[in-house]
């Protein structure tokens, strides 16, 4: 089964490395976090990857073709005049990653639209390159299949982040408190499951797929949520970057199931 990642926006809230990569290729504990996405598929025993690009795509491009290089013990060989290449021992993931060039401007329904040749007629995984989480994919997958439904998203509890008002007509405030846990209301955290149907949904390089497709797929009663109490964190800037790395630093990083 395949992966669909999202990968191709500006990350424009992160621009003190973004302007140098894309977000998805921005590091945390020495690996890009779309790395650390995959991996967390790949755990499950998913492995084939097709990745959205679109702003500065060559970087993506760029750093899949040098990992079995750089993630190898190698020897250059030149005593002969030639140059002799060793492959001594290798370190990396048995994945298959496609990488296609969806457009500098094109919207995130119009991504998942331009590979719809590469994914084929048969469900699929679809979710951002800027986000990581320990939902188990193995559950969601059987929840979607369970339900019959074209659609999946994997919905987290988000707390408000300040004070609570309650706003009379008059636009008047009639009180304040802090916020509390019955104050989470449920967002879409990405991790879908996607049937094929859903390249019927989507227009074209201006569809915005979290707008009219996933509101069509709602009102057709073809959208169900996966309701994910565990761990879930989007990287929008420096302070939630910091935060992921200090989780890996402190090898207490929710997402990350296998060896550091």
């Amino acid at each position: 089964m395949k992966i669909v990642l999202l990968a191709g926006g500006l990350g424009t809230r992160i621009s003190e490395e973004s302007v140098f990569k894309p977000k998805p290729m921005i590091e945390i504990g020495g690996m890009p976090l779309i790395w650390h996405i995959m991996k967390e598929y790949a755990y499950y025993g998913y492995n084939e990857f097709i990745i959205c690009a679109g702003y500065k795509q060559y970087a993506i491009k760029e750093w899949f073709s040098d990992y079995y290089l750089n993630n190898s013990d190698v020897t250059f060989d030149y005593r002969s005049g030639d140059r002799i290449v060793e492959v001594n021992e290798k370190h990396i993931e048995p994945w298959k990653v496609t990488i296609v060039d969806t457009g500098l401007n094109t919207m995130t329904g119009g991504r998942i639209k331009r590979i719809q040749k590469y994914v084929g007629d048969e469900p699929f995984f679809m979710t951002y390159g800027d986000g990581v989480c320990d939902v188990d994919m193995n559950k969601l997958l059987e929840f979607h299949k369970g339900h019959g439904k074209t659609a999946t998203l994997t919905a987290v509890m988000q707390e408000q982040q300040k004070g609570v008002l309650n706003i009379g007509g008059n636009n008047a405030v009639k009180s304040f408190r802090e916020k509390n846990v019955v104050d989470q209301a449920p967002i879409n955290a990405g991790y879908m499951v996607l049937n094929p149907e859903i390249f019927d949904y989507i227009a074209g390089d201006d569809t915005v797929f979290e707008r009219e497709p996933l509101e069509r797929l709602a009102s057709e009663g073809q959208l169900m949520s996966y309701l994910h109490r565990g761990f879930w964190q989007c990287m929008d800037n420096m302070r939630e970057k910091v935060t992921l790395e200090e989780m890996i630093a402190k090898k207490s990083a929710p997402w990350i199931k296998w060896d550091y």
